[in-house]
């Protein structure tokens, strides 16, 4: 995968392991039963407690293990021997001892030399970085895909983790996370201009921040990625400040100066342009450093500052000029339908 790089797995698979293999018809020939082998192994190279040896402070654990020069080679398996009921020695017959040797075969096999766990199941842990130029977007949905492809067995389970985690749980609540900031802004909206038909005027103007900064991070290469989200959500509160000094100072001449619709917003064009393009400019300004930036770190804020800036563009060249058609349309719906909340002049 061309955006993926530095790929790194925890899994150890370099180790060796050796499995004991009892002979079970040679072993009932001996008399020896596969719980007597185990026991045998476990006291040469287990933790049994042989004993325990108290003093006047302290308390001391008597542990029984092989000598520590049999414990370093598989040899010393045929020095350990077990009890045996059947034992032939020559003419005679009995119980004695049989070495393990006698009775087992031993296989090295490779084994993982750590097992890691998730959860109280086992894992491996695959580390990447991203190539440079590459997107985080990209990278997870060319994971998924060979995911697809390799056909994992259904008992595999595979989960992203880190910043592949924060980044599938942004785009999975992104959708509700921008409709609570909308519904949110048109009762707050709505409480403060007493209208249920103006607040939607200055919600009009997010659509065109939003294309405004899919746009500049398409014509940049950028992918739609957390901070660009962040962006997005930004913009929310940036750009709404527009229609709300015009259809603020339109509804206050309405309402207070007894002046038409047609009348208060464009005058409101004409008196709130500078302070809208003042604001607009210096909110562009303050995002140009995060877009022009370089150094340890950029990466991350480019599509910020590249979100910001594409979408006060857009907007300031649209909402000048869509925001009184919106405001008049509304107004006139407005008066048809809620009449009562119509902005007529004072007597």
């Amino acid at each position: 995968m061309p955006e993926i790089t530095d790929l790194a797995s925890d899994l150890q698979q370099s180790g060796l392991s050796a499995s004991i293999n009892i002979d079970r018809q040679t072993a009932a020939r001996f008399g020896v039963t596969p719980a007597t082998v185990d026991n045998a192994l476990y006291d040469a190279f287990g933790q049994r407690i042989a004993s325990t040896i108290f003093t006047q402070s302290n308390q001391y654990r008597v542990i029984l293990e092989a000598a520590p020069n049999l414990q370093r080679s598989l040899d010393s398996i045929g020095s350990i021997y077990v009890p045996s009921s059947s034992v032939s020695t020559g003419s005679t017959s009995g119980a004695g001892q049989v070495p393990l040797s006698a009775i087992t075969t031993v296989s090295i096999k490779e084994t993982p030399l750590r097992f890691g766990h998730l959860g109280q199941f086992p894992a491996a842990t695959i580390s990447f970085n991203l190539a440079p130029g590459a997107s985080l977007g990209d990278a997870v949905r060319e994971i998924r895909a060979a995911q697809q492809e390799i056909k994992l067995p259904t008992s595999f389970i595979a989960n992203f983790r880190g910043a592949s985690s924060a980044f599938e749980s942004s785009l999975t609540n992104e959708v509700f996370l921008l409709l609570a900031a909308i519904v949110t802004m048109y009762i707050i909206l709505g409480v403060l201009y007493e209208s249920f038909i103006h607040p939607i005027t200055i919600l009009s103007t997010l659509p065109s921040a939003g294309v405004g900064a899919l746009l500049a991070l398409m014509l940049t290469g950028c992918g739609l990625d957390v901070m660009g989200i962040i962006g997005i959500l930004l913009l929310i509160g940036i750009v709404k400040k527009n229609a709300i000094m015009m259809v603020d100072f339109a509804l206050e001449a309405e309402r207070d100066h007894g002046k038409s619709p047609q009348q208060a917003i464009y005058e409101a064009c004409l008196l709130r342009f500078r302070p809208i393009l003042m604001t607009t400019l210096a909110a562009l300004l303050g995002a140009l450093p995060l877009m022009l930036g370089t150094g340890t770190g950029s990466e991350l804020r480019r599509p910020l500052g590249i979100s910001i800036v594409g979408g006060l563009i857009l907007s300031q060249i649209l909402t000048l000029f869509t925001t009184p058609v919106i405001y008049l349309a509304l107004d006139r719906l407005g008066r048809r339908f809620f009449p009562g909340q119509a902005n007529e002049p004072p007597e």
